[in-house]
């Protein structure tokens, strides 16, 4: 600085007077141009998406087996974990636990059902979670394994054979729940064996793999309008002076009851967790609160009050930007965002559903002008494969939206908010 001025102002250093007066003009000058470019709104539009990064973001993406085969050849697999770390993402969340089957070895899946991993040949003779951690861990990547249907099961499985006596119903006593075109169940969620069933499976990742965490969403609750089982129906009762559940499946007691029995649930999974890995992180990736209780008795702002997430990725998959950004201002959102790492799950397009990349880096601008700890993509094939838009394109989306790497934020590892 001191050759800068000398050079640009011709200072006479020996001179102290003269110094200070011209300094004072200058730092006067400096003043004036400062004050008028802040009189400017700042357009955060015009500043490159990739350049406004915090040292630590989760950049994650969801691998499922539903319209896609990444998970079922070794090599395939392999290859997506080396583009994306070269995207600079951190994270993955691989299916583990899909369609009343697991997509890694299990015998404890085997001992219920009678099959040990899921019945697709790119499964066959492989451990597709070791092939994951072993490579994700190489790369750098963090791997959650995703527990993706929880207690919902297809009709026609052999977890739903073998025991049909686990299903809830409705009052009418039907049970088929269609999600799309496919018909499916669900298992009571207040059975102590179906507890036990979904604790075993979880806790058999986490003490066979070396894991970083696990991951549950709202399929870890249950459709409202189920419960009405008689096991459920007993068990209310037995609370209740023998009083039967509501008909009203909407009536907010009803509703509460069973959140609060799922809520139980979770507890005890939490525990049994951490009793064989303390730093294994649970992550949670509900809807939005209203949409994940009303609808799936799903309370997770009640588990994240109770310290039983460690990880929220929030699904908020909308086109409409003014609801997207509705859903990042609710109050258990801020609340949660205060203390654990919250990131945002962005839909980056369906089978049948495409999602333009303006859109999606639209998004995530909102999520880190709202400084979010991160954001999550559902699912893989959609990020450049299964789209209307050239692979380059969506390539050079990421590349320029995610320039330089950045650390996974870790709440077991010091992350502060």
């Amino acid at each position: 600085m001191k050759f800068v001025l000398n050079w640009r102002f011709g200072f006479d250093w020996l001179n102290p007077l003269r110094n200070k007066r011209l300094l004072f003009a200058w730092i006067c000058t400096l003043s004036m141009v400062i004050a008028v470019m802040l009189s400017f709104p700042i357009q955060a539009q015009n500043v490159p998406l990739g350049l406004r990064t915090q040292p630590e973001e989760l950049r994650g993406v969801w691998l499922t087996n539903v319209d896609s085969d990444v998970l079922f050849q070794r090599e395939r697999l392999k290859n997506a974990l080396k583009q994306l770390k070269s995207l600079n993402f951190n994270v993955v969340y691989p299916t583990v636990w899909n369609e009343g089957y697991t997509l890694y070895p299990s015998q404890v899946a085997k001992r219920v059902t009678g099959i040990s991993v899921y019945p697709e040949p790119g499964l066959k003779q492989r451990d597709m979670l070791k092939e994951a951690v072993k490579e994700g861990h190489k790369q750098g990547l963090k791997v959650i394994p995703w527990f993706e249907f929880g207690f919902m099961a297809p009709v026609n499985s052999q977890l739903v054979k073998k025991r049909p006596y686990w299903i809830t119903s409705r009052r009418n006593g039907s049970r088929s729940w269609k999600e799309g075109v496919i018909d499916r169940v669900w298992l009571s969620p207040f059975r102590p064996d179906v507890q036990k069933f979904i604790q075993n499976l979880i806790v058999e990742v986490v003490r066979k793999y070396d894991v970083d965490g696990i991951q549950v969403d709202d399929h870890f609750g249950l459709p409202s309008d189920l419960g009405y089982d008689p096991y459920t129906v007993g068990l209310y009762r037995k609370e209740h002076g023998g009083k039967a559940p509501p008909k009203n499946f909407k009536d907010p007691e009803w509703v509460q009851w069973r959140a609060n029995k799922i809520t139980d649930f979770m507890k005890q999974l939490f525990f049994a967790i951490k009793a064989v890995k303390k730093d294994c992180i649970i992550s949670v990736a509900p809807n939005p609160q209203h949409f994940s209780y009303e609808f799936f008795l799903a309370d997770w702002h009640k588990w994240e009050r109770m310290g039983l997430v460690e990880d929220l990725v929030i699904q908020i998959y909308r086109n409409d930007m003014n609801v997207f950004v509705k859903e990042l201002e609710q109050p258990e959102v801020k609340a949660a965002k205060s203390h654990i790492p919250v990131s945002i799950g962005i839909l980056s397009g369906l089978k049948r559903k495409f999602v333009p990349m303006e859109q999606i880096q639209a998004q995530i601008k909102q999520a880190r002008d709202r400084n979010f700890a991160g954001v999550s993509f559902f699912f893989y094939e959609t990020l450049w494969n299964l789209t209307k838009e050239a692979k380059n394109q969506r390539l050079s989306g990421f590349q320029e939206t995610f320039l330089q790497p950045t650390r996974y934020p870790n709440l077991l590892a010091g992350w502060k908010p």
